[in-house]
Order: structure tokens, then sequence, then C-alpha cells
């Protein structure tokens, strides 16, 4: 976390309103992903011994009371002060989308996986936090020189044909500019067996949001901007929406996870994500694996007995749309439904993070 930028007030954890009727094993168990890869650095900080003692404990079995306990020995909570813009809470999701190895008339949109002369220019856990600063990946040229790699609008037009990077074929160009936007996807093969892809990079280009544009030029406003809407507002105008899709100059490209039945949707740090549980988040301001309770009492649609949202999340993912350090995406999980709860989130949110004890407390 970037303390110097920000105000922390430290609070106790019977102040967090919600705190005693959370699941805690559910975010412990969200948690032990992101300890996994924070136990392997060796500076011996504080997230390191912490991350540690969660697989210790782990190892030797984690009731819910257990979780708690863990939770709240290891850490300390504090809430964001003096912010002067409220949180914002947004959702994504894994589409599950129609696709074959086999290009033909009813598979004709590629799946790119990443060029072999793409390289970052950024680290990808801060591809989001840096965006503004201009590419964030480049094309390396012959002579070991960097430009521009090809927007979306080349790339449609051909610029990587022959090169051998399909993946595989999608029966939809919206389908796959969702998956792009979201991250991840599970391919429904022709035979019913379901392929999962991740994130492998992207061409560079700052990402565009469509919504933003199409209210800009009228076509929506926001109030009735929902992911739902405008899907089926491009499908129903497909060279409308070619244009429109051109306007986000970013590309993603993808890797295979491997089969449906033993993978999941991973975070940018390759941890499995959990529903309701992991987090998208700036990581300016939010270290990638700090648990985060967040609470947002108009979102009510993640809950099914319609309860306001208040849970313990944890930093698993990042994104280009997600800056600042009260703004998060919530992962809602794989499929439809899911992506039906995603396109609805558009909440007000607070967050109260918890660091490890023993690390600085300096006024900030």
């Amino acid at each position: 976390m970037r303390l110097e930028t920000l105000q922390l007030l430290p609070v106790e954890f019977s102040d967090v309103e919600g705190w005693e009727r959370d699941d805690h094993a559910a975010a412990f168990a969200a948690y032990l992903g992101s300890a996994r890869v924070i136990s392997e650095k060796d500076d011996g900080d504080c997230a390191v011994r912490t991350a540690k003692q969660a697989l210790r404990s782990a190892a030797a079995g984690t009731s819910r009371a257990d979780a708690r306990r863990f939770f709240e020995s290891n850490f300390r909570p504090f809430r964001l002060r003096n912010q002067r813009e409220a949180g914002l809470l947004t959702g994504y999701y894994e589409p599950e989308i129609a696709a074959s190895k086999a290009t033909s008339s009813a598979f004709p949109v590629p799946i790119y996986a990443r060029p072999s002369d793409l390289v970052n220019l950024v680290a990808e856990a801060d591809r989001g936090a840096r965006a503004h600063e201009g590419l964030t990946h480049a094309r390396q040229t012959a002579d070991g020189g960097l430009e521009p790699f090809p927007t979306r609008a080349e790339i449609e037009q051909g610029a990587l044909a022959g090169l051998g990077l399909e993946l595989f074929h999608a029966a939809d160009a919206v389908d796959v500019f969702m998956m792009q936007v979201q991250g991840s996807g599970l391919l429904r093969l022709p035979d019913g067996r379901g392929v999962r892809v991740t994130y492998d990079g992207k061409n560079g280009h700052p990402y565009t949001s469509i919504g933003r544009y199409l209210i800009d030029q009228g076509q929506f406003t926001p109030e009735t901007t929902t992911l739902q809407a405008l899907v089926s507002w491009l499908k129903s105008t497909p060279e409308r929406a070619r244009d429109v899709m051109r306007q986000n100059k970013s590309y993603v490209f993808f890797r295979i996870v491997g089969p449906e039945e033993t993978t999941s949707a991973l975070g940018v740090q390759g941890v499995p994500l959990s529903a309701g549980r992991s987090l998208a988040v700036d990581t300016a301001f939010h270290a990638l694996g700090t648990p985060i309770w967040v609470s947002s009492p108009t979102l009510s649609h993640a809950h099914a007995t319609g309860q306001p949202f208040a849970r313990l999340m944890v930093a698993h993912d990042v994104g280009s749309a997600i800056r600042g350090p009260q703004r998060g995406d919530v992962y809602f999980g794989s499929g439809a439904a899911a992506g039906h709860r995603a396109g609805l989130t558009k909440h007000p949110a607070r967050f109260t993070v918890l660091l490890p004890r023993g690390e600085t407390d300096a006024e900030r």
C-alpha cells in the first residue's frame, strides 16, 4: 500500500459493521491463494510472515472461528480517511462463449495468443495503475527498438494474420470483445467440452470504455447503461458495433489454462479467483493479497437473501478502469448469471484495509 498518499484511521474489529456476521472461512480460503504467492518472497517483512502463518494454519485445519481469529490476531483494520471522492464498486465475471479450434463460417473470429514480439513496459500487476502514463506494452523491432503495437482496428484488419497465433475461433465478435474486457473466458467447444483461457498480455494501448463513448454519443444515459443493455445493442447492430468497439484501441491476448473441470479463473498473479471474495484494485494504493473489508449498503443483488454487501475480500486482480484507493471490481464468478450480477453492479462503497500487525503506523 502506498501509505504516504493515504490517510488511514486505525479502528477496532468491533467497529467494522457486520464483521462478526461474515463467513471468515470463505475469506481465509481466498486469502490462501495470495498467501502462497507472498510466502515465496524472501524479504521477511510482515506480509511474508503473515502469509506463512496462514499456510501453517491451513495445514492444521481452519474452522470459521479459527479463520476469524487468524485475521484478528495477524491484522489491524484501517479505514480510509478524508477521501475526496466516494468509493465505487463495479463487477466483473468470466464469460462463457461458443468457440472452436478450427475456423469456419460459424466460427470466424480469432482468439489470439500473445505474439512473440510483444514486450512489457510495466509489470502486469501495475498495468492498471500506470495505464495513464502511456503505453504499457510495445512491439520489439528487428533492430532491438520499440514501436507501438497495432491497435484493435489494425489487428482486426489483419495485422496478425498468417502468424499462427490463433488459439481458437469464436462465433461472435462481441463475445470476444467482452471476454477481453473481463480478462478471462470459458470456451464452450462444439463437442460440449469447456476450455478455460486467461489474459496473457495486451497491445499496450489505453483502455477506452465504449459504454462511456455511447453515453457521450447520446445512445445511452448513465442510468440505462448496463452490461446487458450494452451487449444487446452491440449484437443488434453488427456494423455499428464494429466501429464502436474499435474506439477501444486496447486488445487482449490469451493463453490456455486448461480443461473446465480442473481449472479456475485466475487473477493477475495466477491466483485462483473466488466468486464474491476476489477484488480487483488499484495497486498504486493496495498491494496484491491485501484483505479489504468492503461495505456497500445499496448493493443487495450479490446476496441471495438481498442483504446489503459487507464482507472481507482479497485484492487478487487489477483492471484498466480500476483507479483510486476506494475503487474496486468484485469478481462474481463464471457464466451468464454471474455476468448479470456483475453488469448490475455500480454502487458506492467504503473500504477498510487490513494491514499486517507490526507494519509501520507512521503518520500519513
